[in-house]
């Protein structure tokens, strides 16, 4: 996260937000080892995710880092409008860390339906894909080639750097020389406050 204390993102509630709503994380462990995977809020304290059977990873009893990055882009000094500026990067992240524990089967299953429930309602007005649709026994056997775990959330960090550092006139002029290339990033340095 970033060390600069004026973008601390200190919201649980709108972290948590921000995860189930980019739901797509890199996860780093001890060794180093990193994976990336579908994540799913399963409460305040709970991240859920799953990875392929095939992996290298091994996550059951270690600790491990779960880091989603949202909108995210290059800001040109030359937008500030004033001299003496630098080229810096504005983003969102947000890491959470803790134990990492191995999903039983039906919990594993529990996080599939629960991941396309999000994501299906997301396309309507599509009609939702459930597991109802597949031959029986289908998805029982597919799940072997997945292992599910469950990250209890000990600490979360997060960072909104928008340009909270400049003053307004200058945050303003940057997401409008911005809002060509990147207009979702734009509208959020528009709307954040010193």
């Amino acid at each position: 996260m970033h060390p600069n204390r004026t973008f601390a993102w200190e919201d649980r509630e709108a972290m948590l937000a921000f995860i189930a709503d980019i739901a797509f994380a890199t996860i780093a462990a001890e060794g180093p080892v990193v994976v990336h995977a579908p994540v799913l809020v399963a409460g305040p304290d709970r991240l859920r995710f799953h990875v392929s059977r095939g992996n290298r990873v091994k996550l059951d009893g270690r600790r491990a880092i779960v880091s989603v990055l949202g909108p995210e882009g290059y800001i040109s000094p030359d937008w500030y409008g004033v001299d003496d500026q630098v080229p810096t990067w504005n983003y969102l992240a947000v890491e959470a860390e803790g134990p990492v524990r191995r999903l039983d089967e039906a919990d594993l299953a529990e996080l599939l339906d629960g991941l396309s429930a999000a994501h299906e309602a997301r396309l309507a007005p599509k009609p939702l894909w459930t597991r109802a649709k597949m031959t029986p026994g289908r998805f029982e056997s597919m799940l072997k080639a997945i292992i599910g775990y469950e990250l209890r959330i000990e600490e979360l960090r997060g960072t909104r750097k928008l340009g909270q550092n400049k003053d307004e006139a200058q945050r303003h002029a940057a997401a409008a020389g911005l809002a060509p290339y990147n207009p979702v990033l734009a509208a959020l340095m528009d709307k954040e406050e010193r």
